[in-house]
């Protein structure tokens, strides 16, 4: 008996990296009934998710919010403003990270985030251990990669589209389902900003997700609400409308894989580059129909 297995939506790994198992030998035999050649049935080895755990995933899987990372929030805020030409509105301050935000709406559930290192808790966390007894205990490193070297050269240049937040909805437990792969997602680390709180999957060292060493902002952070609202619900509206994200990344191949696995390929379309890694999103202003690019 013949078994199927098909994949929605996924890229087959033998196709992607030019590897292909061998399928059964039918002989061939011409016209006059020799025997030539055996002819060989390339079968592509599928991704380890089949087409039903994909869409079960999908099913509970949305773009929560895009991350735009500043040095400063004013940075942040101008550079939405010329390329979207919408202001945002005050946000607050994470305390576990260290950072703090404005928001803006983007329709559709979703919304974008300027985040930046919030100077006040700096100034805060540099006092208490300079007043400190014995040895302190380092803060925790700030997520999306704030504290890398890399990044604060990247942010020298201007703020940019750092990074993306896919929502798991309930009734998925992010914590459970970290719990059984956490080879595949970050640790997951309770936050909370004002009336706001939420599970955020971070890895400790505070960098991007990745998988294979290959993430860089292109393979997402899970998060889960534990609030009833999340902001999108709560932002005024602007009018703006996602329309589509798109990331490259010179090894998209491992990027993508890891997109087909956690089931939200379906929310980016990732393009192979010999360049940086980079998001851009096409968002639509107003009903004008113009579109802009943020990057």
């Amino acid at each position: 008996m013949r078994q199927n297995v098909r994949a929605v939506g996924l890229r087959a790994e033998g196709k992607r990296r030019g590897r292909y198992a061998i399928g059964p030998v039918r002989a061939l035999r011409n016209p006059e009934g020799h025997e030539r050649v055996p002819a060989f049935r390339p079968i592509p080895v599928l991704t380890a998710i089949t087409a039903s755990q994909y869409a079960m995933n999908a099913r509970t899987l949305s773009l929560d919010h895009l991350v735009v990372a500043a040095r400063t929030l004013d940075e942040g805020a101008q550079f939405v403003a010329d390329t979207l030409g919408a202001e945002l509105v005050p946000g607050g301050a994470h305390p576990l990270m260290r950072t703090h935000n404005r928001l803006l709406d983007l329709g559709g559930g979703a919304y974008l985030e300027v985040i930046a290192i919030d100077p006040e808790a700096e100034a805060a966390a540099g006092a208490a251990s300079a007043s400190s007894s014995g040895a302190a205990t380092p803060p925790r490193a700030r997520l999306f990669a704030l504290d890398d070297p890399a990044t604060h050269a990247r942010l020298a240049r201007g703020p940019y589209l750092a990074h993306w937040v896919v929502r798991v909805e309930r009734p998925k437990s992010l914590v459970r389902w970290q719990s059984q792969y956490p080879e595949r997602i970050a640790p997951v680390v309770p936050m909370t900003r004002g009336g706001f709180a939420w599970s955020l999957s971070v890895p400790d060292d505070g960098a991007f997700p990745s998988r294979q060493g290959a993430g860089d902002g292109i393979v997402p952070t899970l998060i889960q609400w534990d609030t009833p609202l999340y902001p999108a619900a709560r932002l005024p509206e602007t009018g703006l409308r996602l329309k589509s994200l798109t990331g490259c990344h010179p090894c998209a191949d491992d990027v993508q894989a890891q997109l087909d696995w956690l089931g939200v390929s379906h929310l980016i379309r990732l393009e192979a580059t010999a360049g940086e890694p980079a998001l851009a999103a096409e968002i639509e202003i107003g009903l004008s129909g113009e579109t802009r690019t943020l990057k």
